[in-house]
């Protein structure tokens, strides 16, 4: 798809469906003081790995909900290729996560929330469908977005 193609969105009817599960994954985040962003990973109707952030529980500037539902769901189809694998996420994934979508093959991404300040799947860059890479991903984007957006809203009042 060229750069400058426009955004194709397609929603179905299972993207709710897996989007509850990453938001019960972000609600785990916001349960242990995390930023409260929850990924899932799927493969032919199976949920094949989860992930929450736990950068400041792990210590580890990798580790956002997207990074785990990968490595999670590498492990269970026993390869670093997840062709045929949407990721769902609570929030748009930001340049490294959308990197590693890339470098995994992901056929498919599907988040809620754009994020303005780093957002890499379309909003800040376009990571995952730069021509310039070689693979790209088609995403969807607004699923239970309401939902995801006041639960971040929730925990940065409660830092103020």
């Amino acid at each position: 798809m060229p750069a400058n193609a426009p955004h194709v969105i397609i929603l179905r009817v299972e993207d709710e469906t897996y989007m509850r599960e990453a938001l019960a994954e972000a609600e785990r985040a916001y349960g242990k003081g995390e930023i409260p962003v929850g990924a899932v990973a799927v493969k032919e109707g199976v949920i094949i790995g989860r992930g929450h952030n736990q950068k400041e529980e792990l210590r580890d500037p990798t580790a956002h909900a997207e990074m785990t539902a990968l490595k999670q769901a590498a492990q269970a189809l026993g390869g670093w290729r997840l062709r045929g694998v949407t990721l769902d996420s609570t929030l748009e994934p930001c340049p490294m996560c959308a990197g590693a979508l890339v470098m995994a093959r992901v056929k498919r991404l599907v988040y809620a929330v754009e994020d303005p300040k780093s957002g890499a799947c379309g909003s800040v860059f376009d990571l995952v469908r730069s021509p310039h890479l070689n693979h790209r991903l088609r995403v969807s984007k607004g699923v239970l977005a309401e939902e995801s957006q006041e639960l971040l809203d929730r925990f940065f009042q409660e830092l103020r």
